[in-house]
């Protein structure tokens, strides 16, 4: 197996090709996919909290964490198999000015996020990798579950009005 620098992915070392590189390029791809779906929720987060949606605050930040364990799980096994992982967000968040933006623009990265890692499977899978081709799956079949709830929501806020979908998201509370 290659080795390179502590600073240089692996999959980058010049012309000589390791026999995982596409597997490595695609584990990096997934690392800054991921990344970038953590700040893009923590976005979320900030952004459904000022909007007072306390409820939906907490929805975003589970998914936040579960992105950032998809990151780390690919950048395990990036290491594991020689690679470096090279921890940048593959692009930067944007600020929501409505639910409904908010959630078809993540309905749009969900959508991208499961052609990626249904693509990546098949080629781990090509090159006689299961346990990457294994990581990629589950993550696609997440970002189906993800994708299903935005729909969802999208439907709820087409059907009810936003002012009795936000009334969904807010917690009652005890004035003192």
């Amino acid at each position: 197996m290659s080795t390179c620098s502590s600073r240089t992915p692996i999959y980058s070392t010049g012309n000589t090709m390791t026999e995982n590189s596409k597997t490595l390029k695609n584990l990096q791809t997934a690392v800054s996919m991921e990344l970038a779906a953590v700040n893009q929720y923590l976005l979320h987060i900030l952004t459904t909290e000022s909007w007072g949606l306390d409820k939906l605050a907490v929805k975003m930040r589970a998914e936040m964490l579960e992105e950032l364990g998809h990151a780390e799980e690919y950048a395990r096994r990036m290491i594991f198999l020689g690679g470096v992982p090279v921890m940048t967000a593959a692009k930067t968040p944007t600020l929501s000015q409505s639910l409904q933006e908010m959630f078809e623009a993540d309905l749009v990265d969900e959508k991208d996020a499961i052609s990626f890692y249904s693509r990546a499977a098949r080629e781990a899978d090509d090159a006689h990798d299961i346990g990457t081709r294994d990581l990629f799956e589950r993550t696609a079949m997440d970002e189906e579950g993800h994708m299903s709830w935005l729909e969802l929501q999208l439907s709820l806020l087409q059907r009810m009005g936003e002012p009795a979908f936000i009334a969904m998201q807010i917690n009652a509370t005890v004035v003192e």
